[in-house]
């Protein structure tokens, strides 16, 4: 079975901007790069620049993930991940903050900063119910950790 095609429409908007690449075929991410060196303080967050503007297709969004390499140098994306909407044309940037051993890191120009992905946005419309009528679980109303053992 073979994969969707997505089109993206993607713009350099600085020279030195490097397009995104795939690590491999079966690759889920895109990587994105540094624009510029960056140096991400302990304990502070910063916007890594990328360089890029897209146009993603209505019905789809874009996520901004950590690469699992700058993670285990103790890079966090304090919102998990970020969402590019649909409708947003402006510069793609990686908020990013340092919570490794040292005082601070520092992203290289030209360095994979993050993975781009894509997925699609179903279309949802909320219908109000009574408690009730949302029925039973096993779970119920169980909530953090309730699922699992310690």
């Amino acid at each position: 079975m073979g994969r969707e095609r997505l089109n993206i429409q993607i713009s350099k908007l600085h020279g030195d901007a490097i397009l995104p690449t795939q690590g491999s075929e079966q690759a889920a991410g895109w990587d994105l790069y540094a624009l510029e060196t960056t140096i991400v303080k302990k304990n502070a967050t910063v916007m890594i620049r990328t360089g890029l503007a897209i146009a993603i297709p209505s019905g789809w969004e874009g996520q901004i993930r950590c690469r699992s390499s700058l993670g285990k140098r103790g890079m966090i994306l304090p919102n998990g991940v970020g969402t590019i909407d649909s409708d947003y044309r402006g510069e793609l940037k990686v908020l990013a903050s340092y919570i490794g051993e040292g005082e601070e890191m520092m992203i290289e120009k030209g360095e994979r900063v993050a993975q781009l992905l894509f997925a699609p946005v179903p279309t949802v419309r909320f219908e109000e119910v009574d408690h009730d009528l949302l029925g039973q679980t096993s779970r119920g109303s169980g909530g953090f950790g309730s699922t699992g053992q310690f």
